[in-house]
Order: C-alpha cells, then sequence, then structure tokens
C-alpha cells in the first residue's frame, strides 16, 4: 500500500482521486469508485440537475443525493466546488451546497477556478482539507496564500480543463511550496500511476478512465470513443468554456469561438462571458447525458486514452491500479 499524504488527509486506502466531472459524475460512479478504495469527488451541479436529485429544490436534492451515495458505500467522498467568479445567485448557492457538504460530513474538498480562502476558512473549521486545481505557478502561489492544503496540478494530458505544462515540469515547478502534489493528466494505467508517484507526486486524479465504466451512465457511444481513441485523436477547444478543455476530435468540435466572444472573454466581462458558455456547454452535456444525439456534440477527454482499452467496473479499475502500488 502507497500511504502518502493524500491518503492521510483524504482517509482512503490508495493515492487516486476519481475527479469530478460534469455531467459524468453519477452518484453510481462516485460510490463504485470510492468502494474501491479511492477518493471519489461529488460534482454537485452534476448529482443535483443531471442525475435527479433536485427535488422538493436544489438544496434538499444535495442532501438526498450525498446520503442516497453514503447508502451505497461506507468509504470516505469528496466534494468539488467550482468558485469562479461570474454569477452571484450561483457563488451562493454554492457556498450552501459547502455548509451541506460539511454538515452532511464531508471532510475532503477540490477547488476550481477561483479564490479558494472562504472555502478553506469553513472546511478548516470543521476538521477537513481542501485541494485546489492549479494550472500555473501563480495560481498555485495564491492557492497557498488562502491556505489550501494540497494542490492538484493539471498539466497538459488533462482531459477536461488542462494546462500547458508536462508532469514533470509541473512537478519540479511546484515542489519547493511544500505542498501535497496531485498528478492530473495523463494517467489511464498502473504505468503512468507509478510514475507520477516516482516523480514524487502523493497522488494522481484521473477522469477519462472512469468515463469508460460501467457505473457511469454516458452514452455508450461516448465510452466507445474513449476505449477506440489514441492520444493523437485528442485535441483542445475554447468553445465550451472559454478556456482550454480536451476535446475527443468529432465532427462538431472547433477550436476557437467567434471573434465577438474571443473579444468578450479579453476584456472586462470575461467571467460573465465565461459563465454564459459553461451555462449552454452544461446544457448541451446534460441532453447528451439523457441519451440526446447530434453531430455537434462535444466529448471531452484527455490523452490517457492511449492506455484505456476497454469498459469495466469502476471498482474494478480503482482497486487493481491501488493494489499494482503493493
Amino acid at each position: 500500500m502507497a500511504d502518502t499524504r493524500l491518503t492521510d488527509h483524504a482517509c482512503v486506502e490508495y493515492p487516486i482521486i476519481c475527479g469530478a466531472m460534469y455531467p459524468c459524475s453519477n452518484p453510481e460512479l462516485v460510490q463504485a469508485a470510492a468502494n474501491g478504495g479511492g477518493m471519489a469527488i461529488i460534482q454537485p451541479v452534476s448529482l443535483t440537475v443531471v442525475h435527479g436529485f433536485d427535488e422538493p429544490d436544489l438544496n434538499q436534492g444535495l442532501v438526498n443525493g450525498i446520503r442516497y451515495i453514503r447508502s451505497k458505500t461506507d468509504k470516505p467522498i469528496g466534494f468539488n466546488a467550482l468558485i469562479e467568479k461570474g454569477n452571484d445567485k450561483y457563488l451562493q448557492r454554492m457556498s450552501q451546497w459547502i455548509d451541506i457538504a460539511l454538515d452532511e460530513g464531508i471532510r475532503f474538498f477540490v477547488t476550481s477556478l477561483g479564490k479558494p480562502d472562504w472555502v478553506c476558512d469553513r472546511v478548516h473549521a470543521r476538521g477537513g482539507f481542501v485541494y485546489h486545481d492549479v494550472t500555473t505557478r501563480y495560481h498555485a502561489e495564491k492557492g497557498v496564500e488562502c491556505g489550501v492544503d494540497g494542490l492538484i496540478c493539471v498539466n497538459n494530458r488533462a482531459g477536461g480543463h488542462l494546462g500547458s505544462d508536462s508532469m514533470e515540469k509541473m512537478f519540479d515547478d511546484l515542489s519547493d511550496l511544500g505542498l501535497p502534489l496531485i498528478c492530473a493528466g495523463g494517467v489511464g494505467s498502473e504505468v503512468e500511476l507509478k510514475e507520477a508517484l516516482r516523480i514524487g507526486y502523493d497522488g494522481v486524479q484521473m477522469g477519462t478512465r472512469f468515463i469508460a465504466t460501467t457505473e457511469c451512465t454516458m452514452p455508450d457511444g461516448y465510452k466507445e470513443a474513449i476505449v477506440e481513441s489514441g492520444e493523437d485523436d485528442i485535441d483542445w477547444t475554447v468553445k465550451l468554456t472559454g478556456i482550454p478543455v480536451s476535446v475527443i476530435k468529432t465532427q462538431g468540435y472547433k477550436r476557437e469561438n467567434s471573434w465577438i466572444v474571443r473579444s468578450l472573454l479579453s476584456g472586462r466581462l470575461k467571467h460573465r462571458t465565461r459563465w454564459l458558455l459553461n451555462s449552454l456547454s452544461f446544457r448541451r452535456w446534460r441532453k447528451m447525458s439523457k441519451g440526446s444525439k447530434s453531430s455537434k456534440d462535444i466529448w471531452s477527454a484527455g490523452k490517457s486514452v492511449e492506455t484505456i482499452h476497454s469498459v469495466e467496473s469502476a471498482t474494478t479499475i480503482m482497486r487493481r491500479l491501488g493494489e499494482s502500488l503493493d
């Protein structure tokens, strides 16, 4: 067993995070990955808006969703808080959701796209830990200033939002900060997992590998595309959220936005513009998760597709990866 600062903070067997994914993080996937011995992260918008835990309202729906997952696993689970500026109503909702997650006993949080100082204050007051997604030294230092307990280092092989540096360079650039570093990007098998730990990372975060699972409720065509693709089939687009996202090359993808959107993204309305792009993408992905098909479907995935060759149970995958470290 590989004991690291991540396994200590998250109270899990293996230094592996099943990352939060919209809309892919359905509750069955979360519980299955947790049962495998790693840390599985709830994506609250996915849980409530996409996967049916929205009654009688979103707050009680989140409570019900967390308790449903708890009924399927007694293992620790985590919570993702996307805290970028741009919509005051959303941030108010996220603030309420963080309190709900804490009240429901969750003590491991992953923050994204914002300043996490206020999240750290609340979580630390309840004895929990906050890890923060970063792509650069600048954002890592901001996270340290805010009091985060670990850094999730999103590299240039990641799915979803991606960085520009390799896993090796990110570790070299950030290891002096003294916090646990988690490799996020390009990990699809035991080989990459062991290499990340050899470099010095305290663990890995994986997303794409856990989409191609029996418990994930994404369309079979999405899973098949992951299994059949190689890393040369992965490109990036900014059309989804305003910042680079890794996607499989399909008929529906294009790299760039229109000149109008590019202009808005470079000006004082960039946060609101990104929020609008995110909202439109969330609606598209929600329809896709319900089985709606379109020639414009865009499937997010990282370069770990190179080592993903089958659809398996998330529990089996997590356990096999973890046991490879013994």
